[in-house]
């Protein structure tokens, strides 16, 4: 058996994947209105695409061990959608900006929101995988 890192096809399983991630969080950005400063389009993608990874791996989780078919879901969805629909490269500059152009207060807000909206955001995802599971 190939590694998954070697073996071209995951990888352009990954790459499909990603490719679709970024266009949802570009299509965000072109519609998720402008908060003022506040950079709410990185927030909400990110938001979602912890809340999808969340359900997706609790959801792999309690489908038993990884197969094959398993390991391509989770690839392409959690590692290629997920990974190009969220954008934590983004909310570091956004949060540096907004730091640098002196709204430390929108910038602690921003961070909060992000990472206590992200942590919630996995957890709801994990609790409906579950109570799909039930």
């Amino acid at each position: 058996m190939t590694a998954a890192h070697r073996d071209p096809r995951l990888l352009l399983l990954v790459a499909a994947g990603g490719t679709v991630g970024t266009l949802l969080r570009w299509a965000a950005s072109e519609v998720v209105p402008a908060a003022g400063a506040f950079p709410l389009a990185t927030l909400a993608v990110n938001l979602a695409g912890s809340f999808v990874l969340g359900f997706l791996l609790e959801e792999l989780l309690r489908r038993g061990a990884e197969t094959p078919a398993l390991r391509r879901w989770r690839l392409g969805l959690g590692t290629g959608v997920c990974g190009g629909l969220t954008t934590w490269s983004s909310f570091a500059v956004e949060l540096e900006r907004l730091l640098s152009g002196g709204s430390a207060g929108t910038a602690l807000g921003y961070a909060a929101a992000s990472l206590a909206g992200g942590l919630l955001a996995v957890a709801a995802g994990v609790a409906l995988a579950a109570r799909r599971a039930r």
